[in-house]
């Protein structure tokens, strides 16, 4: 391994340094133990909860990364403070990374891929390393231009300390405990599984060039986000639910805040762009789905792609070699008009 190829390995690896927060949070939930649940706790870590993965959602994801809808300046700020309570990094940083995910969804260029690099890699292992700590400011110019989502976004870990110390004098150290520490921990990965579990679970209704998946649980518990498969079909809209089963409970609030005129401009998909997938023939549509198994290694999968590939095209030089040994002496060779194409 060379330094250059080294330098990128070492800054892929988790910095358990500047992960101790983020390990903190999950070990301070054990103080419900000591604590006990008090009804009022529980109320306000599912609260807190709903409230803010609704900011990661409605703010972060449909409005920041996507432009699914408008907004005024004040509203915006108010859904980038949402999502910074979320405990998730800044606004800026995240909504840059996610275009960039877009970008490459699934390939090797995809920071959170778990095609590529596995679960724990994709789930929570690539927030965790040094590799993408900068904020790629070249991917949110458009967002970069107000002063106060600038602050916000280099300040994202005041907001959440605030909540916690709240909290904390609101309802002592047990509303802490609930309210701050348990909520967060059931968001982080509430949020994360969108980008591990929802390229390994679940049904494609439409062919994209990644492995996306629509999961009815995952819409669940993160109020939409689970119809993934829609979502990279057409990806600025501001429901990802597009038929009435599919529940959206983020776009249903955005609805709301239209008719108050606190948003506007709502993008939906089109009826050709909905129903195009039933034009698709049967063989399409089986190899949307094709039987998969759950928990074979997705690197071992991609791996096994690889060597098919390369034995066919072994193949393919085998025939070339063959037909070379029966062409005319003056003929140029077949591996001599391959390496010309």
């Amino acid at each position: 391994m060379t330094a250059q190829t080294a330098a990128p390995a070492q800054q892929e690896k988790i910095n358990w340094l500047s992960s101790i927060p983020f390990v903190g949070v999950h070990l301070m939930c054990l103080f419900v133990f000591y604590t006990g649940a008090r009804p009022v706790d529980v109320a306000v870590c599912v609260g807190l909860y709903i409230f803010r993965m609704w900011g990661i959602t409605a703010g972060y994801h449909r409005y920041f990364s996507h432009r699914a809808y408008k907004a005024g300046r004040g509203f915006q700020f108010f859904l980038a403070l949402a999502g910074t309570l979320a405990t998730q990094k800044g606004v800026l940083w995240w909504a840059a990374h996610h275009r960039h995910h877009h970008r490459y969804s699934d390939q090797e260029q995809d920071i959170h891929s778990p095609l590529q690099k596995g679960f724990w890699w994709s789930h929570a292992g690539w927030i965790l390393c040094d590799k993408y700590n900068e904020t790629r400011y070249d991917s949110i110019k458009d967002f970069a231009r107000f002063p106060e989502l600038v602050w916000l976004n280099r300040f994202f870990a005041v907001p959440p300390v605030l909540l916690a110390v709240a909290l904390y004098f609101i309802g002592g150290f047990s509303m802490l405990v609930w309210g701050f520490f348990v909520s967060t921990t059931l968001l982080y990965h509430g949020t994360f599984t969108i980008n591990s579990l929802s390229h390994v679970f679940g049904k494609r209704r439409y062919k994209t060039t990644d492995t996306s998946k629509n999961n009815w649980l995952l819409a669940l518990i993160t109020l939409g986000e689970g119809w993934h498969n829609n979502h990279h079909f057409h990806q600025n809209t501001a429901n990802q639910g597009w038929f009435w089963w599919e529940v959206d409970l983020s776009y249903y609030s955005l609805k709301a805040l239209s008719w108050v005129g606190l948003v506007s401009d709502l993008r939906l998909p089109s009826e050709q762009t909905k129903y195009s997938y039933l034009k698709y023939s049967a063989e399409d549509r089986a190899a949307l789905n094709p039987p998969s198994r759950w928990f074979a290694p997705l690197a071992a999968q991609r791996k096994a792609a690889e060597e098919k590939m390369k034995a066919a095209e072994e193949k393919v030089r085998e025939a070339l070699a063959t037909a070379a040994d029966s062409l005319p002496t003056s003929a140029p060779a077949p591996q001599a008009l391959l390496k010309r194409q």
